[in-house]
């Protein structure tokens, strides 16, 4: 009987039917169910899918359609201990790539490949959100790793080798630290739980949905909408059914803001989407956290325990009689394209996180057709504060079209790496300053789909209306080639397309390959005018911002560090990626000629 057919053991099948007990057998827990259930054998082998499918009224198609779109669910047999390093470029910076050579080589064992006793798989996976602690790396998904080393990595490799079960490897290694180096208003000592709430409350909906109008919040996640704007357009909508959704998808490559307001200012964050549903009327709350951020999910659940206890959640909230609200938190399982918030509600309901086509939009028929308002982390604690301080005091930070501050998550080439608030305005040199940064040549803001700076605009501020971020600040020195930070970039998005369209699916393919080639050192003019041309495709016609954004640090760093790409070019004109001739050798062979004629030259011509 073969591995994947093979019935599973009474305890395992148990086990599995209190999974799906948990979650009352609904289609909609499908991620959820998938996580947990990989958890009692490592992996998902068919016969764990089909009973899934069966228990849930689905198809097996669509249950191993699901499991295969996210990377941390595993449709084939994986190591006993999996181990991810996370491969954003200040890992790479930091010297993750040694680092995971060396592990491979202690272990005897391929990147990605399976060893031949099943102990370990050692493999990448996307930034991890400790880009001011790294290199990092993920233990089975649920474990972190931070501030690796060549000594961490040896003893690494000795306990894995002898089976050591990861809780008794060394605490020390588990630290994450918050490394908070500038606090505003919103990373400041926050008040008792309820106080913000409480204020909410007095004001009562409508003036608090105008108060914040007046303070001009915009959306912390990088698109900036009004967050007013937003509540209203969902208090609007027609339905009798609200939903509240928090965005802790933090995703975007040196992204790791919403980490330390989770750890610190849950309270706050859970504040904020109560105050949220008592505007809108919602019953409902949905965190959704993101997949590498599974090691915060007890202290976040103890938090939300603790404000049910003491009347901030559940029913009839601070003695408020018919003001009911809870919130439930939702694990991702690994894919950058859920942070895109119509991506994310197709997860939450079970499926694939495909973006949706819009309209509707979330607030009009958003989680299971209910009007949904999806916020980020960090506009959840700046509308608590907002709730207690009025909207005319956050009005007065910041800039007239960017109000309030904003949290930087800085990393890279400086000295403090680590979560900066800063007033809307703030000029960049400042912010360098501040971080310990020398002789900077660039700085990628917003991530990788953000905005890549010269030294020549860092005279310019963080700003809605000037250099807009979703909070990401990577530094780069002058040690540093820009091609390679954008081909590490161009190989993030292809790993990260969803694949549902064309243009996205096949476009940063293309990008890379082409980028590859460069680096190769087969490039040519003519490769630097076909990126030109896949910038300009994919910005119109990819179906979400994902491809729309993929070229943005390609676009930026061929107009401003050039000379990073001609020195790979081999020629102004014309240059394969591969030897021509070399391709015709087995033909030769077949046909028994090696005259002259039956070769090409370096550029596919024959010879004279």
């Amino acid at each position: 009987m073969s591995l994947t057919t093979a019935p599973a053991d009474a305890p395992t099948q148990d086990r599995l039917v209190e999974v799906l007990a948990r979650h009352r057998a609904e289609p909609q827990s499908l991620v959820q169910v998938l996580r947990e259930a990989q958890a009692l054998e490592g992996w998902l082998p068919q016969r764990t899918l089909a009973a899934v499918a069966a228990a849930l009224g689905l198809t097996l198609a669509e249950v191993q359609g699901v499991a295969g779109f996210y990377r941390f669910l595993h449709l084939q047999p994986v190591g006993r201990y999996r181990v991810l390093f996370s491969d954003n470029v200040t890992d790479r910076m930091q010297g993750s790539e040694a680092l995971m050579a060396d592990l491979c080589r202690r272990l005897g064992v391929a990147p990605g490949r399976l060893g031949p006793d099943g102990l370990v798989t050692v493999d990448r996976c996307s930034c991890t959100g400790l880009g001011d602690q790294g290199p990092a790396l993920l233990v089975n998904h649920h474990q972190v790793v931070t501030r690796l080393d060549a000594a961490r990595v040896a003893e690494l490799a000795q306990l894995i080798r002898q089976r050591v079960p990861v809780a008794d490897w060394p605490a020390a290694w588990f630290d994450v630290q918050d490394t908070v180096r500038r606090a505003e208003v919103l990373l400041a000592d926050p008040p008792p739980p309820g106080v913000a709430l409480q204020a909410a409350l007095t004001r009562g909906p409508e003036a608090l949905l105008a108060e914040l109008k007046l303070s001009g919040l915009r959306g912390r996640g990088g698109a900036g909408f009004a967050t007013a704007q937003k509540w209203a357009l969902c208090r609007a909508a027609a339905g009798s059914e609200r939903t509240v959704v928090c965005n802790a998808d933090e995703g975007e490559p040196g992204t790791f803001k919403d980490r330390v307001l989770l750890r610190r200012h849950a309270d706050a964050v859970f504040e904020g989407m109560t105050i949220a549903a008592l505007v809108l009327g919602a019953r409902r709350g949905l965190v959704y956290l993101r997949g590498e951020y599974r090691f915060l999910l007890e202290g976040l659940q103890q938090v939300l325990q603790r404000r049910r206890a003491a009347g901030l959640l559940g029913q009839d909230i601070l003695g408020r009689a018919g003001f009911a609200f809870d919130i439930e938190i939702h694990v991702g399982a690994g894919a950058y394209v859920c942070g895109e918030e119509s991506a994310l509600i197709e997860s939450l309901e079970g499926r694939r996180g495909t973006p949706r086509i819009r309209p509707p939009f979330p607030v009009e028929q958003g989680y299971r057709g209910t009007p949904t308002i999806v916020n980020n982390v960090e506009t959840f604690c700046a509308a608590a504060c907002i709730a207690r301080q009025g909207g005319a005091w956050w009005a007065a930070i910041g800039t007239r079209q960017s109000t309030g501050t904003k949290i930087h998550s800085i990393s890279g080439d400086c000295a403090r790496p680590g979560v900066y608030e800063y007033p809307f305005g703030t000029r960049i040199a400042q912010m360098l300053e501040d971080c310990g940064a020398r002789d900077t040549q660039a700085v990628q803001v917003g991530g990788p789909s953000g905005t890549c700076l010269s030294a020549f605009e860092f005279g310019r501020r963080i700003a809605f209306e000037d250099v807009p971020t979703a909070g990401a600040f990577m530094v780069f020195d002058r040690s540093r080639n820009m091609f390679e930070v954008a081909r590490a970039f161009a190989h993030f998005f292809a790993h990260e397309s969803c694949g549902f369209c064309t243009p996205c699916r096949v476009g940063t393919a293309l990008v890379l390959r082409r980028l590859d080639k460069l680096a190769a050192g087969h490039g040519s003019r003519h490769d630097i005018d076909v990126l030109y041309e896949l910038d300009k495709l994919m910005h119109t016609a990819t179906h979400c911002g994902l491809g729309a954004s993929a070229c943005n640090p390609l676009r930026d760093t061929i107009l401003k560090f050039r000379p990073a790409y001609e020195q790979h070019l081999k020629s102004l004109h014309f240059e394969p990626g591969f030897d021509l001739d070399a391709e015709l050798s087995i033909a030769r062979r077949m046909t028994g000629r090696d005259d002259a004629a039956a070769h090409l030259d370096p550029h596919g011509h024959p010879p004279a």
